[in-house]
């Protein structure tokens, strides 16, 4: 590993600087003393910086009201889990709530740095943890929503998922092989057909892909039920057959500077092969990666220096053995799914629900109704999508009519708006001090307004983020919003740029920017045309003279 307290200080910016001075995870031996002294008398980098290192954020924008980001795996947890999410948000009245992020996690706000050793305490007894979920850590990893649960699933991502957070994180204690990369960095592994997890903006993602070969290459060693579903494959002989894997591609990411979406590494793995390559794949990176300038520390850029190949070959030499060339196709070849509504699972007699949270955004007794919801109709599971939305697994069928009389159902609906439907929003002005513009009440708004003016032949992605770090993804939506700054009558005011043509699923791309520095007061309108003009949406007033005529 690159020691980089070695490195000439010439050469090392702020951020380096302090990781060099004390390991970001030192700060976990010290809450109890940062408890005791108060946010106000900690050290300015202890509480700007190394707290993001057990998922705590100072907000300027809320002083002395802190946010937690937690590590939620393929974004499942349990009824107990939210149960004591709710209670740390309940705790801080008005300004607690949690929000659902486009990596299938969970933030909560309000959060006051006294109560930081209680509060752990309640993660650490229900297994929940926020270890390195900031900074210069690898986020949460997305997985199939529905992982498990779907009858078209290639492959089972739960415990692959778990497998590489406890390998990082040392089973959610920290690990300090993996606290100091050169910046964030994004995992996926998705298992399905409609690449559910947006594998295209991952630092490093997994896509399902079968090669020829015999029986015995990449052969499972546990339970084959997970392997070939949907595909009618048997892995249990020698015989020549396809064989599930997955390609890997690397460097996808969004940022003020550049946004690229990940490229073929040329490589197959097998699903035992995956963990090992994910080490050797970070350990490039930590150790070679770019640190002089944080604008170019992304791994897209060591891979620009270096080139494709060359990395690859780094990556083996870790691994001590070559990597297979990637099969030729991979299995994305649905359409994106939202996961909204009610589904069959492969389990006879069982359902899940997807449920629209709008924009994410949950208060305590919200939190504590969808544990009961889990509990009562379900098995006591609850899923979140990149879509911040939330599924409800294994309900029976003798339950189900029930179910959707549940008063809940009525706030989190299962069957909304064409536009609430797939609207997206990451935290806005309101929380995030990196945001240009007020993003989720907007946002929330203005659909609305449209709904009620128009209407749709088919659903219309809109994606809003608060500033050029793309937390809510403008760059895969139909139509994206990036939070900028506008002039109005010569005064500066909130405004969009405006992304357009962001593809999810199948043969998924990246959008482009086609305006620049539109007031938000002026928007609505312009996205009434662009609707018009390429979505097939319809006035209201014609669309009744049409259906009359």
């Amino acid at each position: 590993m690159t020691d980089i307290a070695t490195t000439t200080k010439t050469s090392l910016n702020k951020f380096e600087k302090f990781k060099a001075e004390k390991d970001g995870l030192a700060i976990k031996q010290e809450i109890q003393e940062i408890a005791a002294l108060g946010w106000e008398a900690m050290d300015e980098t202890d509480r700007d910086h190394r707290l993001k290192w057990v998922g705590v954020f100072f907000r300027p924008v809320t002083p002395g009201k802190f946010m937690m980001r937690m590590r939620i795996p393929n974004g499942i947890l349990t009824s107990d889990q939210m149960r004591v999410l709710a209670e740390v948000v309940q705790r801080y009245g008005d300004d607690g709530n949690a929000d659902i992020t486009t990596r299938q996690n969970i933030q909560l706000r309000g959060i006051r740095i006294e109560d930081l050793p209680d509060i752990f305490n309640k993660f650490h007894a229900v297994g929940l943890t926020s270890i390195q979920s900031g900074m210069d850590n690898i986020r949460n990893i997305t997985g199939d929503p529905i992982a498990g649960l779907d009858a078209d699933e290639l492959y089972d991502t739960r415990e692959l998922v778990q497998q590489i957070q406890d390998m990082f994180t040392n089973k959610g204690e920290g690990n300090s092989e993996f606290s100091n990369l050169p910046r964030k960095f994004n995992i996926a592994i998705t298992g399905g057909r409609d690449n559910s997890v947006h594998a295209e903006i991952n630092d490093l993602a997994f896509v399902p892909a079968f090669k020829e070969g015999t029986g015995e290459l990449g052969a499972p060693s546990g339970d084959k039920g997970q392997w070939g579903l949907g595909t009618g494959q048997d892995f249990s002989s020698n015989t020549q057959s396809p064989i599930f894997g997955f390609n890997i591609l690397v460097g996808g990411f969004f940022s003020a500077k550049r946004c690229e979406a990940a490229i073929p590494l040329n490589a197959w793995v097998t699903p035992e092969e995956v963990l090992a390559v994910c080490r050797a794949i970070l350990e490039v990176y930590r150790d070679n990666g770019l640190r002089a300038n944080r604008l170019k520390s992304r791994l897209m850029w060591l891979i620009d220096e270096w080139g494709i190949d060359k990395f690859r070959s780094e990556v083996e030499q870790r691994l001590g053995k070559s990597l297979l060339p990637a099969a030729p196709k991979d299995e994305i070849d649905w359409e994106k799914r939202d996961h909204i509504g009610i589904y069959q699972q492969k389990q006879p007699g069982l359902n899940y629900v997807g449920l629209h949270i709008p924009v994410g955004r949950m208060y305590a007794e919200d939190m504590f109704e969808l544990a009961r919801l889990a509990d009562v109709y379900g098995s006591g599971e609850l899923r979140l999508t990149v879509e911040q939305n939330v599924i409800i697994s294994n309900i029976p069928d003798s339950r189900l009519n029930t179910f959707l009389t549940d008063p809940l159902i009525e706030r989190f609906s299962i069957d909304p708006g064409v536009l609430t439907r797939s609207l997206v929003s990451c935290t806005g002005a309101q929380f995030c001090n990196f945001a240009l513009i007020e993003t989720k009440n907007r946002a929330t708004e203005m659909i609305k307004d449209l709904e009620s003016g128009l209407t749709f032949t088919r659903p219309v992605r809109i994606h809003w983020t608060g500033c050029p770090n793309s937390c809510g993804q403008p760059q895969v939506a139909d139509i994206g919003l990036m939070g900028t700054k506008a002039r109005k009558n010569g005064k500066a005011v909130e405004g969009v740029d405006i992304y357009m043509g962001g593809k999810v699923g199948k043969d998924a791309h990246l959008g482009e920017c086609i305006q620049k520095g539109i007031p938000c007061e002026d928007l609505q309108p312009v996205l009434r045309d662009l609707l018009i003009e390429h979505f097939g949406a319809k006035p209201r007033h014609e669309a009744l003279v049409t259906s009359q005529g």
